[in-house]
C-alpha cells in the first residue's frame, strides 16, 4: 500500500510527538519528519517533499501563515493542514488565501483529521464542518458580476454561475430552485454539472472555490 507522506510542523514536541503516535496507526499514514518552527518547515519541506503537512500558525521564527505562503511560492507541491487552536474567521480566510487545503482544530476527533490528511492527499479540500459556516458567511459578499468572466473560462453557463453562486451563499437546492423559479430535479442537474467542471465533490469544496478564485 502506498503511504501517504507526513511531516508535522508544531513548536511543541508533545503535540508533535502525539500526533506522530496518533497517525503511525494508521497503515496508509506515515509521519517522515518534524518541524518546530515556520523556517525549518519550509526548508523540511523542500527536502523531504512530504505528501501533506499538518501546520500550525504560532510558530518561532516565522508563523505557519508565512510558511504556507513561501511553500507554495517555491512550487512544492505537499498539501497543507493547518492544524490550530484558534477557530477564529481571519485566520481560517488568511489560511485558505495562503493556499491551505486543510483546516482543522486541535481538539477535534481523531477521525476528523484522519479524514482530513486522506481528503487533501486526493485533491479535495477539508474545512472541519463547524467551521466551514464562517467561509460561506464571507462568500455572500461576492457579487455575480466580479466573478462571470472567471467562471465563463470554466464553460460555466450563466444560470450554472447563479447556481454555483447559491451554493456558496449556503443554500441548498430547493432554495436555490425557489430563489430561481426551476425545479429541484433540473437543480440537481446543473449541481451535478457545476461540481464536474470545476472538479469539487461537495457544496463546501464549492464555496471554497467561488472564494479562492475571487481573492486571485
Amino acid at each position: 500500500m502506498e503511504k501517504i507522506r507526513v511531516l508535522i510542523a508544531d513548536d511543541h514536541s508533545l503535540i508533535r510527538k502525539g500526533l506522530e503516535q496518533v497517525l503511525e496507526l494508521e497503515d496508509d499514514i506515515e509521519v517522515i519528519g518534524e518541524a518546530s518552527n515556520g523556517k525549518e518547515v519550509v526548508e523540511k519541506t523542500m527536502e523531504l517533499k512530504p505528501d501533506v503537512v499538518l501546520m500550525d500558525i504560532n510558530m518561532p521564527v516565522q508563523n505557519g501563515i508565512y510558511a504556507i505562503r513561501e511553500i507554495k511560492e517555491k512550487g512544492c507541491r505537499a498539501k497543507i493542514i493547518i492544524l490550530t487552536i484558534h477557530d477564529d474567521r481571519e485566520y481560517l480566510l488568511e489560511a485558505i488565501r495562503m493556499g491551505a487545503e486543510g483546516y482543522i482544530m486541535k481538539d477535534a476527533d481523531v477521525d476528523h483529521l484522519i479524514k482530513a490528511i486522506r481528503d487533501v492527499y486526493r485533491g479535495e479540500t477539508y474545512i472541519q464542518p463547524n467551521l466551514s459556516s464562517e467561509l460561506i458567511k464571507d462568500i455572500g459578499k461576492v457579487t455575480y458580476r466580479s466573478l462571470k468572466r472567471q467562471f465563463e473560462e470554466n464553460n460555466l453557463t450563466p444560470r450554472e454561475i447563479e447556481v454555483l453562486m447559491l451554493i456558496a451563499d449556503g443554500k441548498n437546492n430547493k432554495e436555490i430552485a425557489d430563489e430561481l423559479f426551476i425545479s429541484e430535479k433540473t437543480v440537481k442537474n446543473h449541481v451535478s454539472n457545476i461540481f464536474r467542471k470545476i472538479d469539487v465533490s461537495d457544496r463546501t469544496q464549492a464555496a471554497i472555490y467561488v472564494f479562492k478564485n475571487n481573492l486571485k
